[in-house]
Parts: C-alpha cells; structure tokens; sequence
C-alpha cells in the first residue's frame, strides 16, 4: 500500500506525506529511511505516525494538503471526505468490500475451489478485496460445499515462523472484533460447515483465528453483509445467472468479483452487471497486481489507485492557450 500510493504520487512531482495505521507502521517507518539513504530530498518522503483521530485528522484538514488518499472504514472515510470537501480537494477511498466469487454449474470446479479458499486465508483474511462470499450454483452446492468442507478442514493456523496456511491476525482488538462475529453467527442458528485448526505447537498469546465456513448463509445475515476482515467465508446458493446477478449486488459494497463459468459469453455478462470495481473472471488476484487499476464503487469508496489510472488521480490538469503574433 505503501509503495502503489507514494510511486504514483511522486512520479507525478508531489511531496508526500503518509500517516500510517497504528497497528502497522514499521515498514513506512524503514521504508522513509531507506527513501533518505537513497537521496531522496528532504521533505519529499514524510512519514507521521500517530493516532488517526488525532494525526490523522489533523493532516487530513490541513489546509496545505492538496489531495488526499485513504485506506480504511466507510466510517472514517466519510471524515476524511467531510475533510477534503472543507478544503476543496480531491480524494482516493478505498473502504472495503464483501467480496463475492459467483460459481456456475459449469466452472472449473477444482480451480474454483482453491481460489476460493485461498482468497480468504491470505492475510488471514485481512485484505479488504477478500473473497468474503462464495455463491455457488444450487446444482453444484452439494459438491462443491463438501470440497470447502475438505479443504477447511485442512488448514491451519500459527506462527509465521511455522509456515502454515496463514498466520496471525494483527491485534487482540481485531481477534476480538471476528470472533464476535463468529459468536453471533452461531447464536443466531447460521450453519457453521467447516473450521481450521490453531496448530499444535503455536506459540501461546498469539492471535490466531481458525478459519471458518459458514452455509447455506440467508442473504440478509449479517455474514453476508457486512466486511468480518477475517478469515470467515459465507457460502449462499444461487439459482440462475439473473439471481446470481442479484446477490452478487446485495451488500453496501463494490470492490471486487470473481464470476467463474466455462461459457465465456455468460461470463462477460455477469461481470458487467456486477457493481465493482474490479472484476475477474476464471480467476481471482485479491486486488491484482500494480498494474491492474484498484479501487471500488457504492461504499467501497471511489477512485483508483495502481496502474496509470493512478497517475491521474495525482495530477491535476491544466490548459494553457497560447496566441502568437
């Protein structure tokens, strides 16, 4: 994140300033000195740490800043818009999503099934273009659900020293935040399907969260809505390409899909009718590489970052119109 907003940003000739999250800003920390070791002048690269309610919102106001990007909450993104609006600036938000991977009858089954569980344990699901829902054809429920099931069943959680499925989530007060969401799942009758395990040997007062598959998830649970931003898959089954259609746009947020089906016609058709950001078909990059252009629709946020679509975002236009003689 780091790297994909400050490249754009000063090969467009701007100073920057980056106020990192709280619970992650020893790699902007290094990633300034190293920007000094390399001669970068003074005051180019700037990294202020702090809390967001108070660094934050302080620099975010400021009347110097001339745009501003953000990664985080819809909640907080409305400040920082509220912010940027009093100072008659541009702004980047990218806020989240409830990611959906729409599963036809006629997919390939066994790359569907790793790439959906893949792209909910990586980052132990901390990413906000997690595949957070897989909504599966009726036809192919059964199968493919005992697949997750399997799958599930198999991963494991711990140390990053131990090299297994995925490692730790970043705090005790984002443990506590899934594990409520675990919590009430349960309480209000939702089928739990599959859970991964804490790996024997893992070193204790970590903060693990086995991972978790729930289904079939009613379309109106909070699972199915609402971003966990934790290893936790909602599964809910679809009838036709119109229904899939439909439930692929039943949440707040737009940021990324995945339409898998071996009809490519069908596939195109999907995917332009689903309401994100990024799309992928046959396939699922959790936010793609540097060159694909990132970012969301409806509460996802808006604006793009990576690929050249980022260099406009940091630019501003000018027109010049010369008379000569």
């Amino acid at each position: 994140m780091f790297g994909r907003t400050i490249a754009p940003a000063l090969a467009m000739g701007n100073a920057t300033v980056v106020k990192p999250a709280e619970e992650a800003c020893l790699v902007p920390l290094l990633m300034g000195e190293l920007a000094a070791q390399a001669g970068f002048p003074a005051g180019v690269v700037n990294i202020v740490p702090g809390l967001g309610e108070e660094a934050g919102a302080a620099l975010s106001s400021h009347a110097d800043i001339d745009f501003i990007s953000f990664t985080g909450s819809p909640e907080v993104g409305v400040l920082v818009q509220q912010a940027a609006a009093r100072n008659h600036i541009g702004c980047t938000l990218e806020l989240g999503g409830k990611s959906p991977q729409v599963i036809f009858e006629d997919a390939d089954f066994d790359a569907a099934v790793a790439s959906v569980c893949n792209a909910i344990i990586q980052n132990s699901g901390q990413t906000c273009s997690a595949g957070a829902r897989v909504l599966i054809q009726k036809s192919i429920w059964d199968r493919f659900i005992a697949a997750l099931k399997t799958r599930f069943e198999s991963l494991k959680a711990g140390s990053p020293e131990m090299d297994l499925d995925l490692g730790p989530v970043i705090s005790a007060i984002q443990k506590q935040r899934i594990e409520g969401f675990l919590d009430r799942a349960q309480a209000a009758g939702v089928p739990l399907i599959a859970r991964g395990k804490i790996a024997d040997g893992a070193p204790a007062g970590g903060f693990y969260v086995a991972p978790a598959l729930f289904g079939p998830v009613s379309r109106s649970a909070e699972l199915a809505c609402e971003e966990v931003f934790g290893p936790v898959l909602a599964a809910l089954p679809f009838d036709d390409e119109q229904d899939a259609i439909n439930l692929a746009n039943n949440t707040p947020y737009g940021l990324v899909a995945g339409v898998w089906s071996g009809d490519g016609s069908r596939a195109l058709r999907v995917a332009r009718k689903i309401r994100a950001g990024q799309i992928f078909v046959n396939g699922y990059g959790a936010g793609g590489g540097v060159e694909l252009p990132f970012g969301g629709m409806k509460k996802s946020g808006h604006g793009r970052e990576k690929g050249f679509e980022a260099l406009f975002e940091v630019a501003a236009l000018k027109t010049m119109v010369i008379k000569h003689g």
